[in-house]
Parts: C-alpha cells; structure tokens; sequence
C-alpha cells in the first residue's frame, strides 16, 4: 500500500510548476514531470497514473484557448477521435501488463524518443485542403498509432500529434497544434481511465500537482514574449540530461 508523504509533495510541487511553465512557453514540460516523479522511488505504475490525472488537467486549460482561436479542424476531430480513445486504452493496458520494476526501465528508454519528437525543428510546408484520404484514412491512423504512444508512455505525444497531423494530411502547423490539444486530452482521458479502473491513480498527490502545473502553465504563458523559448528549451535542455543519467543509474547502473 503506498503511503504519500510529504516530502514526496513538496518536492514535486515545484517541478509539476516548473513543468507547466516550460511547456507553455516552449513545449516539453511533460517530459520533465515523469521522469522526476520516477526519482521519489514511487512505483513506475503509479507515475505513469498520478501524472496521467495531472496531464489531463493541464491539458483541458490550455485547450480552451485554442479552441478560441478557432484554428481547430472540428472535422477532423470527430473522425480521428475514437481511433485515439481506442489507442490510448490498448496502449495503457499493454504497460500494465508489465510488472511495475520492468516499467521503469521502459520509461527510461523511450525518454529520448519524447525528447526528440519535443526540440525536433517544426517548420511548416505551407497549408493545403485537407482531402478525403487525409480525413478518413491517415487522420485515424496517425490518431490510433499516437493514442497507443500516449497510453504506453505518454510524454511528448502532443509534438508527435503535430508533427504527423501536419506531414499525413497537409495541414498547417497552427490547424495541427490546435486540433492535436483535442486528440491530446482525448488520450489522456482514455488512459486515466484505464489507470483508475486499475488502481493507479493517487488522487492526493495528483490533483495538487495538476494545480501546480496549471498554474505554471498561466504564468509561462504570461512571460512568454520576454524570456523567449529559446532560452528555455536550453534548460530544458539541460534538466532532461540530468534526469536521463539520473534514471539510468537508478534503474540499470545502479540495480
């Protein structure tokens, strides 16, 4: 049974804020939240469900104002979104089917796929009509291969929901940012659903660091224009090494 202290708290309050700040000004913060939580000793199983709850928060906020913007493919959401619930739930219930000390040892390795998918260059080809093949068949795809990624991992999923949306149908980067936030809580709803049905939601320590990331997410967005991404995708940066070589030496090194 997992008893929560209060180091465990304070310690990750700070990051889950920091966490949200890094990611409304320059993407990646997600990548940073999980990793660190997995440094407390907590079980990997119930990381990966405890950040789910909080990613699912964070998320739903910063959906509300794209959704304003009116760039999101409305269209396209509705066809693509029960292929990512459906991926997103495969994806959960095949890393449950891991024992908890082999999780660990997975996050570690697909650390650097969320990385890279995060600080790859995203520049956009132009925007084209989005065509019926797009719509019917690569929208659900791209949605069901990245709602498996989301549901086994997680971090990173919104830079690949842009990435694919934008080079599978052709649609500019601002459409595929936009709708990519909805096929995103989309997943992380799926998932936390999985993870609750099973037990791995620790709803004490999740809604406290969702409120935290939220509220980084609000100051990040604030003072944006006067830090500049570019300055925080360095530490960025910086932190993802360190808690890389931290995990590798918890988890392979050191075991």
């Amino acid at each position: 049974m997992f008893e929560l202290d209060l180091w465990i708290v304070l310690a990750l309050l700070p990051v889950y804020f920091a966490a949200g700040f890094i990611d409304s000004v320059a993407g990646g913060g997600g990548l940073i939240a999980a990793p660190a939580f997995l440094l407390t000793g907590t079980s990997p199983d119930l990381v990966l469900g405890t950040n789910k709850l909080a990613a699912c928060m964070g998320t739903a906020s910063s959906l509300i104002n794209y959704a304003r913007s009116g760039l999101a493919l409305w269209r396209m959401a509705v066809v693509g979104l029960p292929a990512a619930l459906l991926g997103s739930f495969l994806g959960t219930r095949v890393i449950l089917l891991f024992d908890s000390a082999y999780i660990g040892r997975l996050i570690v390795l697909l650390l650097p796929l969320g990385v890279a998918a995060t600080l790859i260059p995203k520049k956009d080809r132009g925007r084209k009509e989005l065509t019926r093949a797009g719509l019917y068949v690569f929208t659900p795809l791209v949605c069901l291969l990245i709602g498996f990624y989301d549901g086994f991992f997680g971090p990173g999923t919104g830079s690949f929901f842009i990435l694919a949306l934008h080079l599978a149908t052709g649609v500019g980067l601002l459409q595929a940012s936009a709708t990519a936030k909805i096929f995103n809580l989309a997943t992380n709803l799926g998932s936390l659903a999985v993870f609750i049905f099973y037990g791995k939601v620790l709803f004490a320590l999740g809604l406290p660091l969702a409120l935290a990331n939220i509220a980084g997410n609000l100051l990040g967005s604030r003072m944006a224009i006067k830090i500049g991404a570019g300055f925080v995708r360095r530490v960025l940066s910086v932190s993802l090494s360190l808690l890389f070589f931290s995990l590798l030496w918890k988890f392979y090194l050191g075991a």
